[in-house]
């Protein structure tokens, strides 16, 4: 079994159609689908070429999210996260869990400092509705953009994020995105550069996390994920097998790279399963499974 724990409705020109072709193509069996609920001036412009049903509330609105697994349940877990900083947002998640099901707190994906008081209030409540949480972080670097910002940062940075995971012992958090990455390596990079190349140096921050703090977990979706193995195949393996129980396969787009590396890599089939479905499966089990 393949589970894609990290994916988006109506993202890049796919619709419910092309999705579900796409998941058979590369024999994904469900999907984790998140939305991306943000306030319109936290989000660059350009988002809206790869998002083209921006709601009031965001980017990827969670109705998109819902249509999909209308249509297709056996196919989708639906994930939502509300912004925090809303009075509402406890409840309205609550409500999303209640009335459609929800299993996953995600994406959370804002410019705010991830330790934020009303954030750490909201991973508490999915600590104790076992909700995992799905976390994106970039750092604010000069990318060469004038207008409207050079850059758009998420999160506050791995620190913030670290406070997150101390202050909320019982909630499982999933990193992801090229701030979380790039920190495991120890080269200084992650606040320079969006995918570090280069063989991975000793001191990687995200490394000393995964060993502290047991509800940690990486999401290994998009360039960024796929980069920080990638870059270096001789410590991906030894990566991927110490953290064997806390790596998710996910791809936030629709390529196969993911797959294609992972297969590669000469793993024992018990580590792939984990990595394909186990670890998923044991954050959000399935009914019959």
């Amino acid at each position: 079994m393949i589970i894609d724990a990290h994916n988006h409705p109506d993202w890049c020109g796919y619709n419910l159609e092309k999705y579900l072709a796409n998941m058979a193509k590369y024999n994904i069996d469900v999907t984790w689908l998140l939305s991306w609920e943000c306030p319109a001036d936290e989000y660059a412009p350009g988002n809206i070429i790869a998002m083209p049903d921006i709601g009031p509330n965001g980017p990827i609105p969670f109705a998109r999210c819902i249509s999909y697994a209308e249509r297709a349940p056996a196919k989708f877990v639906l994930g939502y996260a509300p912004d925090p900083r809303r009075p509402e947002a406890i409840d309205h998640l609550q409500a999303m869990m209640d009335i459609y099901g929800v299993r996953v707190c995600g994406e959370l994906k804002l410019r705010m400092m991830y330790d934020n008081p009303d954030a750490l209030r909201l991973y508490r409540f999915c600590g104790k509705k076992r909700l995992p949480v799905t976390v994106h972080i970039d750092y604010e670097f000069d990318t060469g953009a004038i207008y409207p910002r050079p850059n758009y940062w998420y999160g506050g940075g791995i620190e913030a994020f670290e406070r997150a995971i101390q202050a909320c012992p019982e909630t499982i958090f999933c990193g992801h995105a090229p701030g979380f990455w790039a920190h495991i390596s120890g080269d200084g990079k992650h606040d320079k550069e969006a995918y570090p190349k280069g063989k991975v140096m000793p001191g990687g921050k995200l490394i000393a996390m995964l060993r502290q703090y047991e509800n940690l977990y990486c999401d290994w979706s998009a360039g960024s994920g796929a980069n920080a193995l990638i870059r270096d195949p001789d410590f991906a393996k030894d990566f991927v097998l110490e953290f064997q129980d806390r790596l998710l396969y996910a791809r936030d787009y629709f390529d196969n790279q993911h797959q294609e590396f992972m297969n590669g890599l000469d793993l024992p089939a018990a580590v792939l399963a984990k990595i394909y479905s186990g670890n998923a499966l044991k954050l959000v089990p399935l009914p019959g499974i």
